[in-house]
């Protein structure tokens, strides 16, 4: 890989993609881009690799993945998320990512999964295999799109914010950045339709996802 495009609006999170990317490929040319605008005004210079936030602040990164798809067929294409769940998963596969990775996996495993692309290995985390080979097997289900089906980590992450538990102190109970913690509460948020913290969890209680000793403050 010589030329490689990064696609993630958050700071921290992108810088730490941007070196996960020079560690995986030295001597690569590595850009970024926050936008959706941007990265597209970016293309034509001609990318080995983009690494393709799906949640961006004017846009889908699922539409980024279509344009690389149909106008710059040259350029891997690997998706880089906190979804887990399939309706992104499926929805990435079939607008062309070449690969999908969780962001939440140890830093080790994601370089090791970035340089196998050199061999031929499609950049997946263990978890979306599973998923897909489910799929394939006809054992996936699909789940209703307003439904407020939350990820096993998702699941996590609302246990201990009705616990009282910030991002940075989910981040350590997790094992995950305080920046991946924060993009799961987004995440939770957006499936359950609400702002804050304790519309979360009252909403949560009234779905069965977490039981009424929690905590508000």
């Amino acid at each position: 890989m010589e030329s490689i495009l990064v696609i993630e609006d958050n700071p921290d999170t992108r810088e730490w993609l941007v070196a996960l990317a020079r560690e995986a490929f030295p001597g690569a040319v590595v850009d970024e881009e926050a936008t959706l605008t941007g990265a597209k005004s970016r293309l034509d210079a001609g990318y080995n690799l983009a690494l393709v936030d799906l949640s961006l602040p004017d846009g889908s990164g699922v539409d980024i993945l279509v344009d690389i798809q149909g106008d710059y067929p040259d350029t891997f294409a690997v998706v880089t998320t906190i979804y887990d769940d399939d309706r992104h998963l499926f929805a990435a596969i079939r607008a062309g990512a070449k690969g999908y990775l969780l962001k939440d996996q140890p830093r080790e495993r994601l370089v090791t999964q970035l340089k196998g692309i050199a061999r031929g290995d499609p950049p997946l985390s263990p978890g979306v295999s599973r998923r897909i080979l489910r799929y394939l097997a006809g054992g996936a289900r699909r789940s209703e799109p307003d439904a407020p089906k939350l990820t096993d980590r998702e699941m996590e992450v609302l246990s201990l914010l009705s616990r009282g538990f910030n991002r940075h102190d989910i981040g350590k109970a997790l094992d995950i950045t305080a920046n991946t913690a924060a993009g799961y509460v987004k995440s939770i948020y957006r499936k359950l339709h609400v702002s804050g913290r304790a519309e979360a969890i009252r909403e949560a209680i009234g779905y069965g996802l977490v039981g009424t000793g929690h905590n508000d403050n």
